[in-house]
Protein backbone atom coordinates (compact mmCIF):
# COMPACT_ATOMS: atom_id res chain seq x y z
CA UNK A 1 0.00 0.00 0.00
CA UNK A 2 1.31 3.44 -0.92
CA UNK A 3 2.36 5.84 1.85
CA UNK A 4 -0.43 8.33 1.10
CA UNK A 5 -3.11 5.63 1.10
CA UNK A 6 -1.66 4.08 4.27
CA UNK A 7 -1.73 7.48 6.01
CA UNK A 8 -5.38 8.05 5.03
CA UNK A 9 -6.30 4.51 6.13
CA UNK A 10 -4.81 5.23 9.57
CA UNK A 11 -7.32 8.07 9.89
CA UNK A 12 -10.48 6.59 8.32
CA UNK A 13 -10.01 2.86 8.89
CA UNK A 14 -11.75 0.59 6.39
CA UNK A 15 -14.42 3.09 5.29
CA UNK A 16 -14.76 3.65 1.54
CA UNK A 17 -12.20 5.90 -0.12
CA UNK A 18 -12.12 7.29 -3.62
CA UNK A 19 -8.74 6.22 -4.99
CA UNK A 20 -7.35 7.54 -8.25
CA UNK A 21 -4.79 5.42 -10.01
CA UNK A 22 -3.47 3.97 -13.21
CA UNK A 23 -3.78 0.52 -14.73
CA UNK A 24 -1.43 -0.62 -17.46
CA UNK A 25 -2.06 -2.93 -20.39
CA UNK A 26 1.11 -4.71 -21.53
CA UNK A 27 1.03 -6.86 -24.66
CA UNK A 28 3.94 -8.96 -25.87
CA UNK A 29 4.89 -9.62 -29.50
CA UNK A 30 2.30 -12.45 -29.63
CA UNK A 31 -0.43 -9.98 -28.52
CA UNK A 32 -0.71 -11.79 -25.18
CA UNK A 33 -1.63 -9.68 -22.16
CA UNK A 34 0.49 -9.52 -19.01
CA UNK A 35 -1.41 -10.37 -15.84
CA UNK A 36 -0.36 -10.31 -12.21
CA UNK A 37 -1.48 -12.99 -9.76
CA UNK A 38 -2.02 -10.80 -6.72
CA UNK A 39 -0.91 -11.89 -3.26
CA UNK A 40 -3.65 -9.93 -1.45
CA UNK A 41 -6.75 -11.09 -3.34
CA UNK A 42 -5.39 -14.31 -4.91
CA UNK A 43 -6.93 -13.16 -8.21
CA UNK A 44 -5.30 -12.34 -11.52
CA UNK A 45 -5.36 -8.67 -12.49
CA UNK A 46 -3.64 -5.97 -14.45
CA UNK A 47 -0.60 -4.12 -13.12
CA UNK A 48 -1.43 -0.75 -11.61
CA UNK A 49 -2.06 1.14 -8.45
CA UNK A 50 -2.87 4.35 -6.64
CA UNK A 51 -1.45 7.75 -7.42
CA UNK A 52 1.01 9.26 -4.96
CA UNK A 53 1.03 12.94 -4.00
CA UNK A 54 2.52 15.10 -6.74
CA UNK A 55 2.42 12.42 -9.44
CA UNK A 56 0.73 12.69 -12.80
CA UNK A 57 -1.37 9.73 -13.87
CA UNK A 58 1.23 8.80 -16.49
CA UNK A 59 3.96 8.92 -13.83
CA UNK A 60 1.80 6.64 -11.70
CA UNK A 61 1.54 4.20 -14.63
CA UNK A 62 5.30 4.30 -15.15
CA UNK A 63 6.07 3.74 -11.45
CA UNK A 64 3.50 0.99 -10.95
CA UNK A 65 4.59 -0.84 -14.10
CA UNK A 66 8.16 -0.96 -12.86
CA UNK A 67 7.32 -1.73 -9.21
CA UNK A 68 4.94 -4.56 -10.01
CA UNK A 69 6.56 -6.11 -13.10
CA UNK A 70 10.16 -4.87 -13.38
CA UNK A 71 9.33 -3.55 -16.87
CA UNK A 72 9.76 -0.10 -18.33
CA UNK A 73 8.10 1.39 -21.40
CA UNK A 74 9.23 3.80 -24.09
CA UNK A 75 5.92 5.60 -23.62
CA UNK A 76 2.30 5.27 -22.56
CA UNK A 77 -0.86 5.72 -24.60
CA UNK A 78 -3.87 6.95 -22.62
CA UNK A 79 -6.90 4.79 -23.36
CA UNK A 80 -9.74 5.59 -20.95
CA UNK A 81 -10.86 6.76 -17.52
CA UNK A 82 -13.22 4.44 -15.67
CA UNK A 83 -15.25 5.20 -12.54
CA UNK A 84 -18.59 4.47 -10.93
CA UNK A 85 -20.29 1.83 -8.84
CA UNK A 86 -18.90 -1.03 -10.90
CA UNK A 87 -15.41 -0.06 -9.71
CA UNK A 88 -16.24 -0.51 -6.03
CA UNK A 89 -13.88 -3.03 -4.43
CA UNK A 90 -13.56 -4.52 -0.97
CA UNK A 91 -10.15 -5.97 -0.13
CA UNK A 92 -9.82 -9.13 1.98
CA UNK A 93 -8.65 -6.96 4.93
CA UNK A 94 -11.93 -5.02 4.81
CA UNK A 95 -10.63 -1.84 3.12
CA UNK A 96 -13.25 -0.43 0.74
CA UNK A 97 -12.54 1.70 -2.31
CA UNK A 98 -14.29 3.30 -5.23
CA UNK A 99 -11.65 3.34 -7.95
CA UNK A 100 -11.11 6.01 -10.57
CA UNK A 101 -8.86 4.20 -13.03
CA UNK A 102 -6.94 5.72 -15.89
CA UNK A 103 -6.05 2.98 -18.34
CA UNK A 104 -2.78 3.18 -20.25
CA UNK A 105 -1.19 1.00 -22.90
CA UNK A 106 2.55 0.56 -22.33
CA UNK A 107 4.37 1.04 -25.64
CA UNK A 108 7.56 -0.89 -26.40
CA UNK A 109 8.16 -2.45 -23.00
CA UNK A 110 11.59 -3.71 -22.06
CA UNK A 111 13.37 -5.26 -19.11
CA UNK A 112 13.13 -8.50 -17.16
CA UNK A 113 9.93 -9.55 -15.45
CA UNK A 114 10.35 -9.39 -11.68
CA UNK A 115 7.87 -9.52 -8.84
CA UNK A 116 7.44 -7.39 -5.76
CA UNK A 117 5.55 -8.49 -2.67
CA UNK A 118 2.21 -7.81 -4.35
CA UNK A 119 2.61 -10.66 -6.84
CA UNK A 120 2.54 -14.44 -6.65
CA UNK A 121 3.19 -14.76 -10.38
CA UNK A 122 3.45 -12.68 -13.56
CA UNK A 123 2.39 -14.33 -16.80
CA UNK A 124 1.30 -13.49 -20.35
CA UNK A 125 -2.07 -14.91 -21.48
CA UNK A 126 -3.77 -15.05 -24.86
CA UNK A 127 -7.13 -13.27 -24.84
CA UNK A 128 -8.83 -16.59 -25.62
CA UNK A 129 -7.26 -18.32 -22.60
CA UNK A 130 -7.56 -15.86 -19.71
CA UNK A 131 -7.44 -17.32 -16.19
CA UNK A 132 -10.78 -18.14 -14.58
CA UNK A 133 -9.95 -16.21 -11.40
CA UNK A 134 -9.73 -12.75 -12.98
CA UNK A 135 -10.66 -9.71 -10.87
CA UNK A 136 -13.75 -7.80 -11.99
CA UNK A 137 -11.82 -4.60 -12.74
CA UNK A 138 -9.48 -6.48 -15.08
CA UNK A 139 -12.46 -8.22 -16.74
CA UNK A 140 -14.07 -4.84 -17.35
CA UNK A 141 -10.92 -3.27 -18.81
CA UNK A 142 -9.94 -6.26 -20.95
CA UNK A 143 -13.49 -6.72 -22.19
CA UNK A 144 -13.97 -3.06 -23.03
CA UNK A 145 -10.60 -2.35 -24.59
CA UNK A 146 -9.29 -5.57 -26.07
CA UNK A 147 -12.11 -8.02 -26.68
CA UNK A 148 -15.28 -6.02 -27.47
CA UNK A 149 -13.49 -3.39 -29.53
CA UNK A 150 -11.05 -5.92 -30.97
CA UNK A 151 -8.24 -3.42 -30.46
CA UNK A 152 -5.27 -5.48 -31.57
CA UNK A 153 -3.53 -2.62 -33.34
CA UNK A 154 -0.56 -2.68 -30.97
Amino acid sequence: MADYTRDIRNIVGNRPLILVGSTIIVLNEKKEILLQHRSDTKEWGLPGGAMELGESLEQTAERELFEETGLKAIGFEFMDTLSGEELYFKYPNGDEVFNVICVYYAKNTYGELSMDGESIELKYFSLSELPSILDKRAKLIIGKHLIQRNKHRW
